[in-house]
């Protein structure tokens, strides 16, 4: 099945730009009126300081985390890194294939090769939502240390999406010189 992804790579890097436009359109044009002009945690790449995410959580309210939790994090950002994982995936076998050394390794290592640059994004971008989810809906719960490890979650989970980007890009450009 991995093996078949690159096959619909193109309608898969197309839902996953769609879907990250809406959520972006979301972002801009509805939950930073909730949060009075304030970026979302997860737009915050480079983390954020406890301050600054009791800030956010505060300046939400309880309607406002609501509103996040199920217009966000239960809909779009349960599906979208789900999505961006397999759009990598595909990405990474397209463009490996490209390559003869790539191309002469079995079917099944091209696929464990995509995953394992993979999967770690796609556990960090999860246990992110988890996190930031459960601030939303106890903003009781809410202190620095459950703030920082929601930080260093979202810090971590770009950091970790980096590396499959840069397979990808290393590919192409490999790719384009022969």
């Amino acid at each position: 099945m991995i093996m078949r992804l690159p096959r619909h790579v193109a309608a898969l890097c197309f839902l996953s730009a769609a879907v990250f436009v809406a959520m972006t359109m979301m972002e801009f044009f509805y939950f930073r009126q909730l949060s009075g002009g304030l970026p979302s945690l997860d737009m915050r790449y480079l983390g954020f300081t406890p301050d600054e995410g009791m800030a956010w959580l505060t300046a939400l309210g309880r309607r406002g985390g609501e509103i996040i939790l199920v217009w966000h994090y239960l809909t779009f950002d349960l599906l979208f890194p789900a999505l961006l994982s397999l759009t990598l995936v595909s990405l990474i076998l397209a463009t490996g294939r490209r390559l003869e050394t790539f191309r002469v390794l079995p079917g099944q290592a091209q696929s464990i090769f995509a995953l394992v640059l993979v999967l770690p994004y796609t556990l960090a971008d999860y246990a992110q939502n988890i996190a930031v989810s459960r601030l939303l809906s106890d903003f009781l719960s809410a202190n620095p240390d459950s703030l920082s490890f929601a930080s260093a979650l979202i810090v971590t989970k770009f950091a970790l999406l980096a590396i499959p980007a840069v397979v990808i890009a290393a590919f192409w450009l490999v790719g384009q010189r022969r």
